[in-house]
């Protein structure tokens, strides 16, 4: 188990749609100011409050954070999410460079989850993440086995989300409370020896002609459907 460094990531440059030329990729922080409409310059004086970043202050901050984090550090930010973190873990397996990855891991921060945890490739495409991966604790694991081996010792309980055979519906389960809820690559779903790790299988009831739920999805259903057994 190794905690995630930025440097750990990989953005993915796109093109033109008409005419094919390469773009010049946003990085995250730009992507996050142009969706998101932020605030201007803190009027002076300025608060005397160490949670407070200058730089922010000064310039604005126009990043993807609740109001009530305006102008305050990343560290500050995570040290109050800190005190309530919820005892609910994710875990995504990184094969093909998902772009989902970065949308479970969008929704992991809004259900202020304890921590997420990358198998497989530690490279992981964060753009779908709009930054929110800075205000949680990212872990990686080089398979299976060692993420099986961090949640015997962390004495959490591994359940993978997949329709497989011998998956129970989500709907009739009551989640553990100390839990990692463990989401394959959008395509291929969870591995053989991933889903021999879990203790539990459950799957998302469908009612149309689709084969699956977008791993993103399914991935809002299952945090949202642990929350309701689990209120904070």
């Amino acid at each position: 188990m190794a905690p995630m460094t930025p440097g750990d990531e990989q953005e993915c440059a796109g093109s033109h749609p008409e005419t094919g030329a390469a773009r010049h990729p946003l990085g995250d922080d730009e992507l996050t100011a142009a969706s998101a409409p932020g605030v201007g310059p803190h009027p002076r004086p300025w608060p005397e409050d160490p949670r407070l970043d200058p730089h922010l202050l000064a310039e604005g901050d126009r990043r993807n954070v609740l109001d009530r984090y305006r102008y305050w550090t990343v560290e500050a930010i995570v040290a109050e999410l800190d005190t309530r973190r919820a005892p609910l873990h994710v875990a995504i397996q990184n094969w093909e460079h998902d772009f989902n990855i970065g949308s479970i891991v969008r929704t992991a921060n809004a259900f202020n989850v304890a921590g997420v945890h990358i198998v497989g490739r530690r490279r992981w495409n964060r753009r779908g993440a709009m930054v929110t991966d800075r205000y949680l604790h990212v872990q990686h694991h080089a398979s299976a086995a060692a993420l099986a081996r961090w949640a015997g010792d962390a004495g959490v309980a591994l359940v993978g989300i997949d329709n497989l055979p011998g998956s129970v519906p989500l709907e009739g389960v009551r989640l553990p409370e100390r839990c990692c809820l463990v989401f394959g690559s959008e395509g291929p779903g969870l591995t053989d020896d991933m889903v021999a790790a879990c203790e539990q299988l459950v799957s998302i009831t469908q009612y149309g002609s689709t084969r699956s739920l977008n791993a993103g999805a399914a991935a809002a259903i299952a945090m949202y459907h642990w929350s309701l057994a689990w209120p904070r």
